[in-house]
């Protein structure tokens, strides 16, 4: 019964198919209760959950041991996400993206292609099914923009690249502000905001730019921007953390730019990377990590 796909019945409407093993994530968060109408294959009729034997009492094992490519659960009780990546195709998007933009006129396309690919493959625990519905048409001109700014660098204009510094930024607070308020589950929109200000925002942004000439403090700078960010988005039922430290930005990104040096490990070490960086996130209750 294990390997079966199951449907179930929510608010007089067919959920499904879901395997074994989601269902019973579903069955610990409260979403399938003993009352809720299931089927699988070989059986004549839709029977309530707590009418079939060993599934609810099943829900009640701990978990599998993560593996690589699943949820993992950290020492503080936060479920960190993951993100699964097909090593060409994440390959082929990785070099697709920047191309469409410095063409300017597919970048509208190429982007909102990108994040809805990327977000396909996100994995948050208790959100399977996690989708991204942005539109071609929503903020177009934002990716036109950055095209524009790109095609700049060809240009050799003296402090061009310091008045470019702060539309980049505007224009990133416009994509990420873009970015959360288009998550949806199952079909259904999420209520997903990012109230970070432009202007606190225009700030980071710039720091983490002058950082650079440190060497290594852009590792603490992108660390601590990624928690403001996670900070300043709300609509979720839990808090969204960012967990790594400056030393673990630092140590990853170096092998991760030696592997690139080498230039022929340079997929498995950019799917690599990705996927240690998603994972960085986490959801934790709200309160556990108020000075996270």
């Amino acid at each position: 019964m294990a390997d079966r796909s199951w449907f179930f019945a929510a608010q007089g409407q067919q959920q499904g198919p879901y395997p074994e093993a989601q269902l019973r994530e579903f069955i610990a968060e409260g979403k399938v209760t003993a009352e809720t109408l299931v089927w699988t294959e070989g059986m004549a009729n839709w029977q309530k959950a707590g009418e079939i034997p060993g599934l609810l009492a099943g829900a009640s094992d701990p978990p599998a041991v993560p593996g690589a490519s699943g949820p993992f659960t950290d020492a503080s009780g936060g479920d960190r996400l993951s993100i699964e990546l097909g090593l060409w195709s994440f390959l082929g998007w990785t070099i697709l993206f920047p191309i469409g933009l410095v063409l300017v006129i597919p970048a509208p396309w190429v982007a909102t292609e990108y994040y809805r690919w990327m977000i396909a493959r996100l994995r948050v625990p208790g959100r399977p099914g996690l989708a991204f519905t942005g539109q071609l048409r929503d903020i177009w001109y934002v990716f036109v923009a950055m095209g524009l700014l790109m095609d700049t660098a060809f240009i050799d204009i003296p402090y061009l690249q310091y008045f470019d510094m702060p539309i980049q930024a505007l224009l990133s607070w416009m994509t990420v502000r873009w970015i959360a308020a288009n998550f949806s589950f199952q079909g259904r929109a999420l209520p997903i905001t990012f109230e970070g200000s432009v202007l606190a925002f225009i700030g980071w942004y710039i720091l983490l730019c002058i950082s650079a000439i440190t060497i290594i403090g852009w590792a603490w700078a992108i660390t601590a921007m990624s928690r403001w960010i996670c900070r300043n988005i709300s609509g979720t039922r839990r808090a969204i953390v960012f967990t790594s430290t400056g030393w673990e930005m630092l140590g990853r990104t170096f092998l991760f730019a030696l592997g690139c040096i080498l230039l022929l490990p340079i997929p498995w070490v950019l799917r690599w990377y990705t996927q240690w960086y998603a994972s960085q996130f986490a959801l934790v209750e709200r309160g556990a990590h108020a000075n996270a």
